[in-house]
């Protein structure tokens, strides 16, 4: 959704309908994740995808006949042996997509959604998908306010808590409620999709590998920092378009740095006198991955340092050091890949082994599977 805003804002603001096609569920080898977008504009103009091609032309028929009836669709495309010709998922996997007509009278909120979104602060769209409720209907949930509606201030309500929940997680999914927003029911099917704020990667030492693990941050959908005391070498032209690079005592600089549950920090100093303050910052704080570079003498040399300045065992397994997997790298972009692969794994719970030597499914089972609420919402208007 991200990728395609540009041009769907430009339509948006020509008052010019579009049909908007949203991956809510997948399952099994599924070649998109939950979110994943595609648009159908005016002079029949395409832009995403849901599936990278697969199901693609059925979308965009789709598309065009929720724009003629201003009614959103929702379909599931699979893989069937007994019609290896129909439409589908030639990976064996299932998606569900909901499809939806967009325009200013239909969607009054979408200017404020995609302008939160390209601006970086965080906001939730909650799409009704399925049940009694208004197929299509939405509700934008930002940290302080809410606008639109999906039929009834109880479910509001309910939709209303949860997105804030989600938002926080940076998480996407399903969820499901009574028609009037009662816990532990099904009748109501609602999509959260959450537009936090880029995940942070914090680069430590702006030597060349530092540059190339920028570059493949900043690809990966990070928004990346590079730091260094030394002001000979952390300086932008040395680090790729739209990379912060900052002049300072890493351990200084991170300890006034937030940091949450996806942040990504890079120590590439290998230095003690660098490493030891800024790791000790590090190994106590939220982080989704701490990596350190050096050789296994430095590894062990660190780790003894960091033991003696207090860290505690648990703390000093959330280090992986020496950082990347391996892939036999030695060229700096070579080991930008290996610390990439790695932060890949550690995010996903992948095991970093060959798809060769392993079995069953490729992705892990119930990834995208709907997310159930829990508890009970008293029934107030959030909008008051």
């Amino acid at each position: 959704m991200r990728d395609i805003l540009p041009v769907l804002g430009r339509w948006y603001a020509n008052g010019e309908p579009f049909g908007l096609a949203t991956v809510v569920s997948v399952s099994r080898s599924a070649p998109r994740d939950p979110g994943a977008a595609m648009a159908v504009g005016p002079g029949a103009e395409v832009v995403g995808s849901v599936s990278g091609g697969c199901v693609e032309g059925a979308v965009f028929e789709l598309a065009q006949e929720v724009v003629a009836s201003g009614e959103a669709r929702l379909e599931t495309f699979g893989y069937s042996d007994e019609d290896a010709f129909a439409v589908g998922l030639t990976c064996g996997g299932e998606i569900t997509v909901l499809v939806r007509p967009v325009s200013p009278a239909l969607d009054p909120s979408f200017a404020s959604v995609a302008e939160s979104v390209t601006s970086g602060r965080p906001v939730t769209v909650a799409t009704v998908t399925d049940g009694p409720a208004t197929r299509g209907a939405t509700l934008a949930v930002w940290p302080d306010r809410v606008s639109g509606t999906l039929g009834t201030a109880c479910l509001d309500v309910a939709v209303t808590a949860d997105a804030r929940g989600e938002l926080a997680l940076g998480a996407t999914g399903l969820r499901h409620y009574g028609p009037h927003g009662e816990r532990r029911e099904d009748a109501v099917t609602v999509f959260l999709n959450s537009f936090a704020p880029p995940p942070r990667m914090l680069v430590f030492g702006a030597i060349d590998h530092a540059a190339a693990v920028a570059r493949i941050g900043a690809f990966l959908g990070y928004r990346v920092t590079v730091c260094d005391a030394r002001p000979l070498f952390a300086t932008p032209k040395r680090f790729p378009e739209g990379v912060e690079v900052v002049v300072d005592w890493p351990h200084r600089y991170l300890s006034g740095t937030d940091t949450d549950e996806r942040t990504v920090i890079c120590v590439l100093t290998h230095d003690p006198k660098f490493d030891v303050p800024l790791l000790l910052e590090a190994l106590r704080r939220p982080a989704a991955y701490i990596g350190a570079m050096g050789s296994r003498r430095t590894h062990d040399d660190r780790h003894r340092r960091l033991a003696e300045a207090g860290l505690t065992g648990p703390e000093l397994s959330r280090l992986r050091s020496p950082i990347g997997l391996d892939l036999g790298a030695r060229t700096p972009e070579e080991v930008a890949v290996s610390v990439a692969a790695e932060i890949v794994a550690v995010g996903w719970g992948g095991s970093g082994e060959p798809l060769t030597a392993t079995g069953g499914a490729i992705h892990p089972a119930g990834a995208g599977q709907p997310l159930k609420g829990a508890g009970a919402a008293a029934c107030a208007d959030p909008r008051r």
